[in-house]
């Protein structure tokens, strides 16, 4: 299967939607390709950036700390969770992507901060960091004593954490590596969210990354996300299979999950000790939420050890600042509408859900 990677989250490889009317109805068909975006984008492909600290860039900056970021992205949640636990004091510059609204985050200007055009970005006295799982590690490393509760010198928890933290991360091609890591399921368990979010955003808006986005097979799944909907949505079948195999996946991942919260008793991942990981795995149930998946993972009596993990998370005060209390008001409608289509459309929520 051919995949696109941006920012956080996977797309399908070139989907070639077909619609046929027949008694009434479409049929959507969707292939994969092998890519040849060099000679389909004018020589444009997607660049990428190495991850962590580089001292050797430098821009123009007012703040010790300044962060890049989206309020929707996942990874720029983890990161501002991460600021907000170690008291570190940024500026903000927010980032559209085309689920918040435009693709500023393929202008030139920020370009500029990120050629590989992903958020967040990391500004420390002017030199970038890049990658959110390295981001938290660096910033931890450079937050003073505070920065000790969050990564533990301890050789023992610290590899603990760090294995939590990759456990809660994507690396690579997430498509191929559900088994390894729940982050890599998350991509595939947020397409119904997007199709709600992508609904109010113009359709000439996302075919703007046509001529834009280095990637262009981005904008064409967000437009057959808009066009489509998400009532059908799920008839793409390169949608449909990533919907099923990340929800197979996550369930066993959560199970991994609840056996280490159960296995010393204590309240967070490695023990008494609120960490990084916590922190990756906070912003991960978190868009289990959005994504309206809490009925299928851990409501109803259902892994109750995360179900009580999940309630001790919402009651650190970095949730409400750095995840709830900036989900704008459009974001939060493509819930409510995502919530309120299952509900209504029985054949919708059993499709998605596996019931």
């Amino acid at each position: 299967m051919g995949l696109a990677t941006i920012g956080c989250f996977l797309l399908p490889a070139r989907l070639t939607a077909s619609y046929e009317r027949w008694d009434g109805t479409f049929t959507i068909e969707a292939t994969s390709f092998s890519r040849t975006a060099k000679a389909e984008t004018g020589g444009m492909s997607q660049t990428s950036v190495k991850g962590g600290h580089h001292p050797e860039i430098s821009f123009p900056h007012t703040d010790e700390w300044e962060l890049y970021h989206n309020s929707f992205s996942l990874c720029s949640k983890k990161l501002r969770v991460c600021l907000t636990e170690l008291g570190l004091p940024y500026r903000s510059h927010v980032i559209d992507l085309i689920e918040t609204g435009s693709y500023q985050n393929v202008s030139r200007e920020f370009l500029t901060i990120n050629p590989a055009g992903t958020v967040p970005v990391l500004i420390h006295q002017g030199h970038p960091v890049y990658e959110s799982h390295d981001q938290i590690v660096y910033a931890a490393q450079n937050a003073g004593p505070v920065g000790g509760r969050l990564m533990p010198a301890d050789v023992d928890t610290r590899t603990q954490v760090e294995d939590w933290v990759d456990k809660a991360s994507m690396v690579g091609d997430p498509m191929q590596g559900r088994s390894l890591r729940a982050g890599h399921c998350v991509p595939g368990l947020t397409f119904p969210l997007f199709a709600t979010t992508v609904a109010r955003i113009r359709v000439f808006e996302i075919l703007k990354g046509l001529r834009r986005h280095p990637d262009k097979e981005r904008p064409i799944a967000f437009f057959l996300l808009r066009t489509l909907g998400v009532e059908k949505f799920w008839r793409v079948p390169l949608f449909r299979e990533a919907v099923e195999k990340s929800r197979e996946a996550m369930g066993i991942h959560l199970d991994a999950l609840a056996a280490q919260l159960e296995s010393h008793g204590g309240s967070w991942i490695t023990g008494e000790a609120f960490t990084l990981a916590d922190i990756s795995w906070m912003v991960l149930l978190d868009r289990l939420v959005e994504a309206d998946w809490t009925r299928v993972f851990w409501a109803d009596g259902k892994r109750p050890v995360v179900a009580a993990y999940w309630d001790r998370l919402q009651c650190r005060p970095s949730y409400t600042s750095a995840i709830t209390g900036m989900r704008s008001a459009d974001i939060r409608q493509g819930i409510e509408e995502l919530r309120v289509a299952k509900r209504e459309n029985p054949t919708l929520r059993a499709v998605l859900e596996g019931s």
